[in-house]
């Protein structure tokens, strides 16, 4: 049976339930499975009038994948929070600090992550992000002195790590959502759909990433410097410096994750592969000497598919890994 994006998003939330930054930044979460499941209890997207600001009180665990002005206020200490935050894949996330009232010389924290952070590992990874790893975390507190005081994804995703000591500590965020013209490392919210990474003649590494088991078309695959070639997978693809990997695994870090299968020859057609792990990821790895495309959709497997693929190689390394 199908997962909601909410029962998906606790699936993996659950199953990646210690929440770890670098140590300074959060530390492990008592939090229980009610606690948990409870984050999804509302909805995370409804239609809001243009001129309305739509408000809410954040929780020490939560999802948010709207606009508005969120407002965290303790009533007991909180050590180890984190929010998540999700946009549509063309578009990425700016978040303004309005209002902050915490004790910085005291420890306490609040700090944004350019991309998201989950049992250790990040995503994008750093082999895929444009910035160095220690200029994604911006700590409010470290940048007290700036006139910065809002931070935009470089993605669809970002997350913000708070830690308070004292009851009555509270501060308010406004979340807003830009669109973004050339999509770079997407994580899905459906298990379901189509798209197109495009790298505009760029030296970067531009990831889809599906929080699902699913199986996956490929229908289209250009890099500029073969056509007319047939479709095939080469061993060594990485040596011309152009091509796209299928990827698998349990994390949300793609440098850690299976590779399936490379593409690094251009064509139109089909190819279709089913893959029965947690997290299915397409990786475009562009050289920047060309304007490289791939087109794909993508479904939920369903349980009978699941079955069946259980003796595959990838679906045990899913699992056991």
């Amino acid at each position: 049976m199908e997962r909601t994006f909410r029962e998906q998003l606790f699936f993996l939330l659950l199953c990646l339930s210690v929440l770890k930054g670098d140590c300074r930044y959060i530390e492990n979460n008592d939090i229980s499975k009610d606690e948990l499941h409870s984050l999804f209890t509302s909805d995370l997207r409804r239609e809001i009038p243009d001129l309305l600001m739509y408000r809410r009180p954040l929780r020490c665990l939560d999802m948010v994948a709207m606009e508005g002005q969120f407002t965290f206020t303790a009533e007991t200490p909180q050590l180890s929070c984190a929010v998540f935050f999700m946009a549509e894949p063309n578009e990425v996330i700016s978040v303004e600090y309005d209002s902050v009232d915490i004790d910085c010389s005291g420890g306490d924290i609040i700090t944004m992550f350019d991309g998201w952070v989950m049992k250790g590992e990040k995503f994008p990874s750093s082999q895929d992000h444009p910035l160095p790893l220690y200029e994604r975390y911006v700590d409010y507190c470290d940048s007290m002195g700036s006139v910065r005081k809002s931070v935009r994804s470089s993605q669809n995703v970002a997350m913000v790590f708070f830690r308070v000591h004292s009851a009555g500590s509270s501060f308010t965020l406004t979340v807003r959502k830009h669109i973004n013209p050339f999509p770079c490392n997407v994580i899905s919210q459906s298990p379901e759909g189509s798209y197109t990474i495009v790298i505009p003649q760029q030296h970067r590494n531009c990831s889809f990433s599906i929080i699902y088991p699913v199986a996956i078309d490929i229908s289209e695959f250009s890099l500029g410097h073969h056509n007319n070639f047939p479709k095939r997978s080469l061993p060594g693809c990485a040596e011309s410096g152009d091509y796209v990997q299928l990827l698998g695994g349990s994390g949300i870090d793609t440098s850690k994750l299976l590779p399936i299968t490379d593409l690094c020859i251009s064509f139109t057609g089909p190819t279709h592969m089913k893959i029965g792990c947690d997290n299915t990821v397409v990786r475009m790895v562009s050289s920047g000497r060309f304007v490289s495309r791939v087109s794909f959709s993508y479904r939920l497997l369903d349980s009978q598919e699941l079955q069946t693929i259980k003796l595959n190689n990838v679906e045990d390394f899913c699992f056991n890994n």
